[in-house]
């Protein structure tokens, strides 16, 4: 019986080969566009997931309030932190601290490897975590003090290709400037890309406890807070309810007022959330956005149901066509479950037809995707295991069958219903209620496609407004050369790169040089209880602090608001004789200056030490506009761990960049040298903004696309319907026009109304995307207007080929049948 209804739904897919390849196109665009975005939805949601203890691992981060302002929520915290809460909570079972070591120079066999990521664990990570040791004991790997765990592929990369890694172990590495060499003691495998930690490196915690001169905040402190915290809680333990608690913990393990000047609380964040929810100061982890990976994902819903609904829409459209089928069908004995299971049996071939087509359609776009979201995925990424387990795999075949049942199952009851009489002696019309489903229907799609044209242009202006947005700062052609930290920092260091600065400006194309502590996009350290000096009061203030040479301003187009700058006269190489310092404007409101002018002369107060405010300097953007300008104060100090900015202005970079080099390796031998432009890295923070501007036009272009094939097809239907009305009106003296503006006005009702509905919703949703954005655009009502009239030439456009063909047509042809 199966058979008989697939050969019939052949032979109807065959006889309506126009309708049939409409919604196919539509359907299989519209699928292979929902299984594109689903991989990397999947991809994203999968972080952390591979962890075997993933359900009850959680990090601890903080949020400090001073004068009941938030000032700080981070994921660094003290010490003592995670030993504390074990102690104190039974429902904790295990922690583990974290200290980044950072992008380590590692020297072997007098060999060096640049940007080898090392981060110092706890023995206990290795039980915590599931990073698979393919050589050595993770019981004891990271036990003692300058031990090692290697990834595999680091391992070869500094011992050479061998198949047998454990030859690997008990081999030495020194790391960065550690006179000590650390002890190979474990390979691990290579850290899965959907890991928001990453490591090339695992050294063990215990090493900073070490030596003559041991790191003691590192052990148990609850004053130095340049830690990371995980905890692992007991099968079955409610994080909320423990985090609850943590107010007691709080006030009796960790005293604010003596450390930061401030109130500070304590929260658990699920390990599953970290890599998609994450709004933290000092991350330590890989981080995604949340917003991208949801929009995208209704993006992917919206589509196939535009696909669907198409399919409905032209399905119930052709019902007039059908309904003498289904009357023959019936005289000659078919009952209306047969008849159900056929057109069921229709809508399931073309699904899989289309199901089919839009796998070999992601196949061919798999490359391009892979581009655009800078991710190696495939189809497999839709089959693994992510947050939630496998529901994302569930959902979609859930959502694949559902599709077809509901697609398919409405015809089939619409057109099983026919009465076979009335049918048969040509009384049969479209009923009312099923034309104004389908104008529901249509308004449905339309009203999603305009959504989607008004949130892309909205997106692309605020994604422009960040990147086009003057910074305070001009961090154009600037080469930053990575600092030479095998250098030591004496007497005659600052002398020294003061000399290499002068010699680099005698370089074709360099137009100035200078070092800081920061460099713009990177995260500056903050000093707590900053107050004027002259205030007792006891109001303190917080500020964001950096370190950088009397150049500084000047390589950067910063402007200088009041007083005077930076002179070579300001730096010691001794700490203590050190006094003069910038502030920037926002930093004068903070602490209460009547003006830039009068902060000029006065002392601010900085860890009990005074600094003479020398300058303003004007406010300017380190981090991207998602973040508010903040206080900023610049210190004069030099150091061995400060980036070197050169600012270049030559057509021919490569030669200014051989030259720098030379210079560099002629004052700082032994160390490399290494670079990159700073305009290009300060943009990757909004990588996440830009992927989503891309994928969000995109993939509406494939919303609108497969919106414009139904309505395609529905005019197609309607333009048939009317043929001899066309044909008796051109014959009475109807033009083209008056013909085509007949055919569409209906159709172009529809997309107003869809404009109407979608115009608030989409400003709605889209006004609550900007307010992640400290600085952002307004969205201004023309955007509406084009977006308007945007989806109203796509529909004449869609409309008006089959209504001006059938305009121009011969009216006699059409005539001649009746």
């Amino acid at each position: 019986m199966f058979k008989t209804y697939l050969v019939t739904a052949w032979r109807n897919i065959q006889k309506n080969r126009i309708f049939s390849i409409i919604n196919i196109a539509g359907l299989a665009i519209g699928m292979a566009a929902c299984l594109l975005i689903l991989q990397y939805v999947n991809f994203e949601l999968s972080y952390d997931q591979f962890n075997k203890n993933v359900p009850d691992l959680y990090r601890v981060y903080n949020d400090r309030y001073q004068n009941g302002k938030l000032i700080q929520h981070g994921t660094i915290t003290y010490s003592a932190i995670g030993r504390a809460m074990q102690n104190e909570y039974p429902e904790v079972i295990d922690h583990a601290r974290v200290a980044p070591f950072g992008n380590l120079i590692i020297n072997y066999d007098n060999k060096k490897f640049d940007e080898q990521e090392v981060i110092g664990v706890d023995n206990s990570f290795l039980r915590m975590f599931s990073y698979t040791l393919i050589a050595g004991n993770e019981q004891t790997a990271l036990k003692d003090p300058f031990t090692a765990i290697l990834t595999e592929t680091a391992a070869k990369r500094y011992f050479g290709t061998q198949d047998n890694v454990g030859s690997f172990l008990g081999k030495a590495i020194i790391m960065g400037r550690d006179s000590m060499p650390y002890k190979v003691t474990g390979i691990c495998r290579d850290v899965p890309e959907n890991s928001h930690l990453q490591f090339d490196i695992l050294a063990s915690y215990v090493t900073m406890l070490a030596g003559k001169n041991p790191y003691k905040e590192a052990d148990y402190d609850f004053t130095s807070s340049d830690f990371w915290h995980y905890i692992q809680l007991r099968p079955g333990a409610d994080y909320k309810a423990l985090q609850s608690k943590f107010g007691a913990f709080s006030e009796k393990y960790f005293q604010g007022n003596k450390v930061s000047g401030s109130v500070e609380k304590f929260y658990l964040q699920p390990l599953s959330k970290a890599h998609l929810y994450s709004d933290f100061e000092y991350e330590i982890g890989k981080t995604g956005s949340a917003t991208v990976v949801w929009g995208l994902l209704i993006i992917a819903l919206f589509i196939i149901v535009i696909a669907w609904v198409n399919y409905i829409n032209l399905s119930t459209a052709r019902s007039a066509e059908r309904a003498k089928e289904v009357g023959v069908r019936k005289v000659t004995g078919a009952t209306r479950s047969q008849l159900i299971r056929q057109f069921l049996t229709e809508s399931f071939l073309i699904n899989i037809i289309a199901l089919v087509l839009a796998l070999l359609l992601m196949f061919a776009l798999q490359a391009p995707f892979n581009s655009l979201i800078q991710h190696k995925l495939s189809l497999s990424f839709l089959f693994q295991k992510s947050l939630g387990g496998y529901s994302i795999t569930i959902g979609l075949l859930t959502l694949i069958l559902t599709g077809i049942l509901i697609s398919g199952f409405y015809p089939a009851l619409i057109l099983s219903s026919f009465k076979p009489m009335l049918v048969l002696k040509g009384k049969f019309s479209n009923s009312k209620k099923g034309i104004v489903l389908r104008k529901g229907l249509v308004v449905a799609q339309f009203a999603i496609t305009v959504a989607l044209i008004i949130g892309s242009f909205i997106v692309y202006k605020q994604i422009k407004f960040m990147s086009t947005q003057e910074l305070g700062m001009n961090i154009n052609q600037v080469l930053v050369i990575k600092p030479p930290i095998f250098s030591d920092f004496d007497s005659s260091f600052i002398a020294k790169e003061n000399s290499f600065k002068m010699e680099l400006r005698q370089i074709a194309g360099v137009t100035g040089v200078a070092t800081s502590g920061r460099i713009a996009g990177e995260e500056m350290s903050r000093s707590f209880n900053v107050h004027r000096s002259d205030d007792n009061s006891g109001n303190n203030s917080t500020i964001r602090r950096m370190s950088a040479d009397f150049d500084f301003i000047d390589v950067y187009g910063i402007k200088l608001l009041s007083g005077r700058k930076l002179s070579s006269l300001d730096y010691d190489p001794d700490y203590n004789k050190l006094h003069n310092v910038l502030i920037n404007a926002s930093a004068v409101k903070t602490l209460g200056f009547l003006s830039n002018d009068d902060a000029i002369g006065k002392s601010i107060t900085v860890r009990d030490k005074k600094w003479d405010v020398i300058g303003v300097i004007n406010d300017y953007h380190q981090k991207s506009l998602r973040y508010p300008m903040e206080p900023i104060m610049i210190q004069p100090l030099y150091g061995t761990y400060n980036p070197i900015s050169v600012k270049v202005n030559t057509p021919d970079v490569a030669a200014a960049i051989a030259s720098v080099k030379t210079t560099y390796m002629q004052f700082f031998p032994g160390n490399l040298f290494d670079y990159y432009f700073l305009d290009e890295k300060f943009n990757q923070q909004y990588r996440d903004d830009q992927l989503f501007g891309k994928a969000f036009s995109i993939f509406a272009g494939f919303a609108v696309f497969i919106a414009s094939l139904g309505l395609l097809g529905l005019s197609l239907f309607a333009t048939s319907q009317r043929i001899k009305e066309i044909g008796v009106r051109k014959v009475l003296g109807a033009s083209v026009s008056n013909i085509v503006l007949l055919l569409s006005k209906d159709f172009i009702k529809l997309v107003f109304i869809a404009f109407l509905i979608a115009s608030p919703l989409a400003w709605y949703v889209m006004h609550l995307w900007l307010q992640d954005f400290a600085y952002r655009i307004n969205i201004e009502w023309w955007v509406f207007v084009i977006a308007g009239l945007l989806s109203v030439a796509i529909a004449m456009a869609t409309i008006s080929f089959q209504a001006i063909k059938a305009a121009v047509a011969n009216p006699v042809k059409s005539l001649r049948t009746e």
